[in-house]
């Protein structure tokens, strides 16, 4: 796998800053709080960090994670270890059998489901990916990382009307979803996400009635004004993007402001695309996993 794909793909997984930071959702690897946990409790399982990343260090490395899963099977540390190390080497498949057993032994932790699935989908098994999906949405129907990985393989299979139906019916069952569960789906999370299928289909105007919508039922939220800012400026209307970004900025915490303003500076890209919708920006080249299951994206990170 060349350099230029497999950083691809970890931003796929490691989607816990820039712009993503702003919809609320974010793919995760579900490691650093446990990991850094079972480093405290269970010291065996963790083999020295690599001081230099070099290839025979990461190896080494894996293989220590390896020599300690032949004794102890379940052991957790030891398989966010293993899968950590192989994600940098960009060995997908050697990846795969242990988050299996992560998400086997986490049942009740859906992000080790959903990097299963992502897993599997990257691997070519987009029916396995799928299913894996839904069986999330089955129990929980507002799970953005799943809707947001559904609707990306539907569109990877040339269905987009499939991801728009996803994602109208969720938004259309979130009343009476919420009614049993309170803050189950985040309608407006929901939105961002179907303006973000609009816009890489080139459907600029169901995309803005898509923001405006989500605008309108709240307008303190930034997130809405600061996707509409994006999709104008891809268009060409920079004058009526710049004052949507000075408006998103002036509605964001301050913890994001920076960010938007920096986005806001960023040279105009041509056409609409998964990279500059609010809903998919990409992160940048992340060295490895960072985030906890529990985890909101980090505020402070750079976009």
């Amino acid at each position: 796998m060349s350099n230029s794909k497999r950083n691809r793909w970890l931003t796929i997984l490691v989607m816990a800053v820039g712009v993503l930071a702003f919809v609320g959702f974010s793919i995760v690897l579900p490691f650093s709080g446990a990991f850094q946990q079972g480093q405290r409790s269970t010291s065996s399982a963790t083999p020295s960090p690599s001081p230099s990343g070099s290839p025979a260090d990461l190896e080494a490395q894996a293989k220590g994670y390896e020599l300690v899963l032949q004794r102890e099977p379940e052991n957790q540390t030891a398989l966010r270890g293993l899968v950590e190390t192989r994600i940098k080497q960009g060995k997908i498949e050697a990846v795969l059998d242990p988050i299996q057993k992560l998400a086997d032994l986490n049942p009740d932790q859906p992000d080790y489901t959903i990097l299963l699935a992502q897993t599997k989908q990257r691997l070519g098994d987009r029916e396995a990916a799928a299913e894996l999906y839904r069986g999330i949405l089955a129990k929980a129907p507002g799970n953005m990382n799943a809707l947001k990985g559904l609707s990306d393989l539907m569109i990877e299979q040339q269905r987009p009307e499939a991801a728009v139906g996803l994602l109208q019916d969720t938004i259309k069952t979130a009343d009476e979803a919420n009614k049993v569960q309170p803050g189950s789906i985040d309608v407006a999370s929901v939105q961002l996400l179907l303006g973000e299928v609009y816009a890489r289909q080139q459907r600029f105007d169901e995309a803005l009635a898509v923001y405006d919508q989500a605008s309108q039922a709240n307008k303190e939220d930034f997130r809405p004004i600061l996707g509409k800012a994006l999709l104008l400026r891809t268009q060409g209307k920079n004058d009526e993007a710049k004052s949507l970004f000075a408006s998103a900025a002036a509605l964001a915490p301050a913890q994001f402001k920076d960010q938007i303003n920096k986005i806001a500076e960023a040279t105009p890209t041509p056409s609409p695309s998964p990279s500059n919708s609010p809903a998919a920006s990409p992160a940048p080249e992340a060295p490895a996993p960072a985030a906890s299951p529990e985890a909101s994206p980090a505020p402070e990170t750079q976009p």
